[in-house]
């Protein structure tokens, strides 16, 4: 968790905040005046500074410039009494992330305003990371249906332009909206990310615009949307054919205006972002069913971008396959991993439904499999309801078996089973699906 410094002449202050985010499991350290913590700052890094403006002797706008001038990656979060709010909006101005009234209301609210505080640092951190690996960024190997890809990222990177990026599942479009947001003028700015598949209607809405105190049920302090925190950057919205209609018409509106409000607040906010959008469904075939708005799609396709599967850029196959051994042994802790040539025939001859996504959990579980630094084809496990787009041709006189693609499965199934003793789990993992699917599988063969 975050190492944090709290800065208060109440002793009373400085112990509810403590206790309120050790719970937590930060690390606190307190001090009792601006002096001692700008001493603790030079001598140990924080990830955040709570502290109270009003102090004797070095007081907490003087303490949060000293911050940012000699650390300016430390988020701040400052206190400052009901009567004070001037102060507030002063810290505010020199960098304070936010603040809080005193007294703090809850311990809810102050952990709910840190854990915002240290999100953003975390967003920031990432920007940096990625700025520096710009030089790194490969998003293809010379296949050339991802040549017209890359030249159209590189053309339309340095404008303002709403792009859509649509293709499969697993295609890399987070990827490519990552290296649009490196090419662009806002690289400088935080890259956020929204997936719209994986929040309720409700809590999707907070993330996007933010929220007033009160504005409902649990809502106990103000709260910044990804809108807000990406100002300056990009924001991508992923999965955005999973938006309801009520978020796509208030989508839509910011889009518009550039401008949008917090859930339960009246004040207008600018939205000085770039917007990326992605998706894996048909946004015309829903359009012709009303399901997703015509005026929004236009919107958001100003420029779309088709990322192509991964069954059509074979040529990039064998050199991504080994970019994504040496990170898995690296997170593995076993560096060095390599494809003998036996897998790379394998992995180039599969079809990869599941693309970029699935190719790399085939290599996770291989390497895992993997005794030694050599990863061989008997290592990689892949579901057999996936055919491969190519298999070796028969020897002569050999005759393909006459049975359907359910009977192959089928035996798939019962031999995986048999090969692990009964146990269905490792049969699962040796198929290389889940348990809950091979339970899914067995019942639709009425073979439980």
């Amino acid at each position: 968790m975050a190492r944090i410094l709290v800065a208060d002449d109440e002793e009373g202050v400085r112990s509810f905040i403590a206790e309120a985010l050790e719970v937590e499991g930060h690390a606190v350290t307190t001090a009792a005046d601006g002096e001692e913590a700008a001493r603790l700052l030079s001598k140990q890094g924080v990830d955040l500074l709570v502290t109270d403006l009003r102090m004797p002797g070095m007081d907490g706008l003087t303490l949060l410039r000293k911050v940012r001038e000699e650390q300016p990656d430390v988020e701040v979060v400052v206190l400052t009494a009901v009567g004070s709010v001037e102060s507030a909006v002063s810290a505010m101005k020199a960098g304070a992330f936010e603040y809080l009234l005193k007294p703090v209301g809850s311990p809810a609210e102050l952990r709910l305003t840190v854990a915002r505080a240290l999100e953003r640092r975390a967003l920031l951190n990432l920007k940096t990371e990625v700025r520096q690996s710009t030089s790194e960024v490969v998003l293809s190997w010379g296949a050339p249906t991802m040549g017209p890809v890359v030249e159209a990222l590189r053309k339309v990177a340095p404008t303002q332009a709403t792009v859509l990026l649509v293709g499969e599942s697993g295609t890399g479009k987070e990827v490519a909206a990552r290296a649009l947001h490196q090419w662009s003028e806002r690289s400088e700015g935080p890259f956020v990310a929204v997936n719209c598949a994986a929040l309720t209607e409700t809590l999707l809405e907070s993330e996007l615009f933010g929220h007033e105190k009160g504005a409902f049920t649990g809502a106990v302090a103000q709260r910044r949307g990804r809108i807000e925190l990406a100002q300056g950057g990009t924001f991508f919205l992923d999965e955005v054919g999973e938006l309801k209609a009520e978020l796509q018409a208030k989508l839509l509106r910011v889009l518009q205006e550039r401008r949008f409000e917090r859930v339960g607040g009246t004040r207008t906010l600018e939205a000085d972002v770039r917007w990326v959008a992605a998706t894996n469904r048909d946004l015309k075939t829903m359009m012709a069913h009303g399901e997703f708005r015509e005026d929004l799609y236009h919107r958001l396709a100003v420029f779309p971008i088709r990322l192509p599967s991964l069954r059509e850029r074979r040529e990039d196959l064998r050199p991504l396959s080994e970019l994504l051994l040496r990170r898995i042994g690296e997170e593995l802790g076993r560096p060095g991993l390599k494809l003998s040539p036996e897998s790379s025939e394998r992995l180039e001859s599969f079809s990869w439904p599941g693309n970029v996504r699935e190719l790399r959990n085939a290599l996770e579980r291989a390497a895992i499999l993997a005794d030694g630094a050599v990863v061989e084809s008997r290592h990689l496990w892949l579901d057999p309801t996936s055919a491969p787009t190519s298999t070796p041709a028969p020897a002569m006189g050999a005759r393909l078996p006459d049975k359907t693609l359910e009977e192959l499965e089928r035996m798939a199934i019962e031999q995986a089973i048999a090969d692990e003793g009964g146990n269905r789990k490792r049969a699962a993992q040796r198929l290389g699906i889940g348990l809950r699917t091979l339970y899914d599988k067995l019942r639709r063969y009425g073979m439980q």
